[in-house]
């Protein structure tokens, strides 16, 4: 569905000098698929999206989502290739003097379709987004999640292939950000559309994402399944998604050394309980933790206080049991 292949973007600025925001970025999207985006500020998310919307032209490399390299079209094609991309934003972006049903369909409205149609259409995205009823509403008269629910009915007008969806819950309390994500999910079931979010919120691709891309410095850190990424707990995306449980320091024993340990439980390796019997046949005491279920795999992270003299026995047999351990440093 989507493939980008060496994608480069570089932006001249004053004196001759070059910013590289994207550096030979190649992934690849399943169709029908949710596909988290993540990294930190600068990593060079907007600058994807940009060229997954055809706004920016790559300096090198193709853009090709629904089987069109969108770096090559112009014109009447282009534009036709971008009503295939819906667009969800982070604050939603809607028309303050126009209800909700004339902000989804205001895109209907632009392309020419006849006004019977779009009624339709709009009933039937009301319905979808859980605000029937609600279609003579100004944006004014809802609340933050119902704002984005109008939104992501107004990118589906246009029956898109794609759904990107730029930060669509950060400006969110975390119930309407629950609710946006089932409705993404919901989305993707019913209408088959192929959904990346770029985010931020590790917690958004633990619960949606069926994949996951890491950008760093404008270039592809890892990316994969959920499940294959975090099958390999000393990952860097892996170590993100499911960070070390917070420790304070007031709860460790006098001359002890505080291990890190991550595990998955998968055919093989060893289940949590497992690891916290193996753990306390140690002398290690756990002093926090954290478990996370990603698909079918449940990843475990855990804080062992041990005495310090110990330490690296402890490590060498956690790793004989395919466990990692490490010495953390608070």
């Amino acid at each position: 569905m989507i493939d980008l292949n060496g994608v480069r973007k570089v932006y001249p600025v004053t004196g001759g000098a070059e910013v590289v925001a994207l550096d030979d970025v190649t992934l690849h999207v399943e169709r029908g698929s949710i596909h988290g985006i993540v990294g930190q500020s600068g990593a060079g998310k907007s600058t994807l999206i940009r060229c997954l919307t055809a706004l920016e032209r790559p300096t090198d490399g193709s853009v090709v989502v629904d089987g069109q390299d969108l770096a090559r079209l112009g014109g009447r094609d282009l534009r036709e290739a971008r009503r295939r991309i819906g667009m969800v934003f982070q604050s939603a972006n809607l028309l303050d003097a126009r209800t909700a049903a004339a902000n989804i369909g205001y895109p209907l409205k632009l392309a020419g379709v006849p006004k019977d149609q779009i009624s339709q259409r709009v009933d039937e995205l009301l319905d979808l987004v859980g605000l029937a009823g609600r279609g003579g509403s100004h944006p004014s008269q809802l609340s933050g999640g119902q704002r984005q629910r109008v939104g992501i009915a107004r990118a589906l007008a246009d029956r898109p292939a794609v759904l990107l969806c730029d930060e669509p819950t950060s400006a969110l309390d975390t119930e309407s950000t629950r609710q946006i994500l089932e409705l993404l999910r919901q989305v993707r079931d019913v209408a088959g559309v192929t959904v990346v979010i770029i985010t931020h919120e590790m917690a958004v691709v633990r619960e949606i994402c069926d994949s996951v891309t890491l950008l760093g410095h404008g270039r592809v850190i890892q990316t994969g399944t959920v499940e294959s990424v975090v099958s390999d707990p000393t990952s860097p995306l892996a170590r993100e998604l499911v960070p070390a449980p917070s420790v304070d320091e007031a709860d460790l024993r006098p001359d002890s050394t505080l291990l890190d340990v991550i595990f998955t439980s998968h055919p093989g390796v060893p289940t949590g309980a497992t690891v916290l019997n193996l753990a306390a046949s140690m002398g290690a005491d756990v002093t926090a933790g954290t478990f996370e279920s990603l698909g079918t795999t449940q990843v475990g992270r855990l804080a062992l206080s041990v005495p310090a003299y110990h330490a690296d026995k402890i490590i060498a047999q956690l790793r004989e049991h395919h466990v990692h351990a490490e010495v953390r440093s608070l």
